[in-house]
């Protein structure tokens, strides 16, 4: 029997650095299989991923790293059929949903000795208010289908946000375990025995359900459309309907690169000397470039209308990626990123990152987030990467910024 654990979390929660606790202190004597299911064209920090199909890194302690593209529920059977893991731990894009990832691995759970076992959602305690009531459906959708919440930056949060964070969690799902307490004073065993002692059954139930609602309305939609293209007065509408379908396939199959940033991640930690920083959690370490704004800051999480139900994320995140041999400065991409953060002028950024070369031979890594942001020094890649993630996203606007118009 394969244990099958989901940690979802919006952009930046924190997912894998918990994901490297639990590795660390927990799953030390498992054979263990660490899945990302991204999809992208410019991978930051882990190569190209344009062809379908699973990249495969081999980790130190018994641990395969993969990351699935193309059809997941496919390359699910595949792991499980090449490797037999005792466990599976699914670290799905920032901006999908929980459901979605459920849905996919309750359909394999039909046809292999699996379980789905722990629903782990990861949240920044200092930004749940606010990308709550900025991204509520996706946000909402990972808090409903927990059955164990992980406050990131607890340590941070004052006793009211806590409060209150935990609150906003609990009127969205009320059956959750919410795990508050800071990581470095609770230890992976004890948060292990919490997400385990959580029965997932009646999620799993509320995911199917939801996947047939969606199916049910996109099969009543499309009748909706034959049924209007029948009358030949509807026949104007008709065109302007189908091509606005159609430029939402077109945006669907533009923008699958909505979320790049875990593949560095993983790919930093799967060298030994583990030298790299886990850029998730800046909160929780004091770099020299690190910056925070205060509450007024116009730094992304702006409230937008996506309260409408069965949006896709691809519908409202997009991604740009630039690959560039263009040579900067620290001060250059500093000054970007505190660009990005202070004002709203390129859209909505809700990530920013990549790897370019500086004009004297050195290599700056660059990781934003709204509000705060880090620069560091990184081995060559085989070109300058850049990577930026939010909505309404000015495209020309921030070539120009980046200099590489």
């Amino acid at each position: 029997m394969t244990k099958i654990d989901i940690i979802s979390g919006f952009l930046g929660a924190g997912k894998t650095t918990f994901i490297k606790k639990m590795i660390d202190e927990v799953f030390t004597g498992e054979k263990l299989v660490l899945i990302e299911n991204e999809f992208g064209e410019v991978g930051i920090d882990g190569g190209f991923l344009k062809d379908a199909g699973i990249q495969i890194t081999e980790m130190n302690s018994g641990c395969i790293c993969c990351s699935l593209v193309g059809d997941f529920g496919r390359n699910l059977h595949e792991v499980i059929g090449k490797y037999h893991p005792d466990r599976i731990l699914i670290e799905p894009s920032g901006v999908g949903k929980l459901s979605d990832v459920m849905k996919s691995v309750i359909d394999v759970e039909k046809e292999e000795d699996v379980k789905l076992n722990g629903l782990i959602t990861v949240v920044n305690a200092l930004k749940a208010s606010k990308q709550m009531k900025a991204f509520g459906e996706f946000f909402n959708n990972q808090i409903e289908y927990a059955t164990t919440v992980v406050l990131s930056r607890s340590q941070n949060a004052t006793p009211e946000q806590l409060e209150l964070c935990v609150k906003q969690i609990q009127s969205i799902n009320d059956k959750a375990a919410i795990i508050t307490t800071p990581w470095d004073s609770i230890r992976g065993e004890q948060i292990l025995k919490v997400v385990e002692g959580q029965d997932s059954l009646e999620r799993k139930l509320m995911a199917e359900q939801h996947a047939k609602e969606e199916a049910e309305e996109h099969e009543h939609e499309h009748h909706h459309d034959h049924d209007e293209h029948d009358h030949e007065h509807h026949h104007d509408h008709d065109e302007h309907d189908h091509e606005h379908h159609h430029d939402h396939d077109d945006h669907d199959h533009d923008h699958e690169d909505h979320d790049h940033e875990h593949h560095h991640d993983h790919d930093d930690h799967d060298h030994e000397d583990h030298d790299h920083e886990h850029h998730h959690d800046h909160d929780e370490h004091d770099h020299e470039h690190h910056h925070e704004h205060g509450e007024n800051c116009t730094c992304g999480c702006h409230d937008h209308d996506h309260e409408h139900h069965h949006h896709h994320a691809d519908e409202v995140f997009t991604s740009w990626g630039k690959e560039t041999p263009h040579k900067f400065t620290k001060a250059k991409i500093e000054d970007v990123l505190k660009t990005l953060c202070e004002t709203d002028d390129y859209g909505t950024i809700l990530r920013a990152k990549g790897m370019v070369e500086d004009e004297n031979g050195a290599w700056i890594y660059f990781d934003m987030v709204p509000g705060e942001y880090e620069l560091r020094d990184g081995e060559p890649d085989y070109t300058g990467r850049l990577c930026v993630i939010g909505t309404d996203i000015d495209e020309h606007r921030l070539e120009e910024l980046f200099g590489i118009a």
